[in-house]
């Protein structure tokens, strides 16, 4: 795994149909693609022996087809589609279709995430046992 951060930016009007987002960060333990389908595109019909997938919409109406049986989502909404079932991302229009594809192999670990109280504390906890911290106040909010 890298170290540190980085940035990368959705592209809604990138030139292709994936953009590969995974490499754009560095992510080394799952897969993320950005996915523009035009109306009347689809992708192929594909499987992955290990990887389950999870399909977020962000733009348009996606129907997936799973197993040759077909589900539509809006925006917003998200599935989870299983290793070895077979798939296939539709856009029947009228407008595009985009969508945030991730994809993983490995179990899951659990939570390691550690919280802190303050920025100059060395002390973490569990984030389940850190109460949230108090809003903003009003004076630090941004204005328009």
């Amino acid at each position: 795994m890298e170290e540190g951060t980085a940035r990368a930016r959705l592209d809604r009007d990138y030139g292709d149909r994936f953009l590969p987002l995974r490499r754009q960060l560095g992510v080394t333990s799952f897969g993320m693609n950005q996915v523009v389908l035009q109306p009347g595109q689809r992708g192929r019909i594909h499987r992955h022996e290990r990887q389950e997938e999870v399909y977020l919409v962000l733009e348009g109406c996606l129907t997936i087809v799973i197993e040759s049986d077909p589900t539509e989502l809006a925006e917003g909404e998200l599935i989870r589609v299983a290793p070895g079932l077979r798939r296939q991302l539709v856009n029947y229009g009228p407008g595009r279709v985009v969508l945030l594809a991730l994809g993983g192999a490995a179990e899951h670990q659990g939570r390691d995430g550690e919280a802190f109280a303050s920025w100059d504390d060395d002390s973490p906890t569990s984030p389940q046992d850190m109460p949230m911290p108090p809003d903003l106040q009003p004076g630090e909010l941004r204005t328009p």
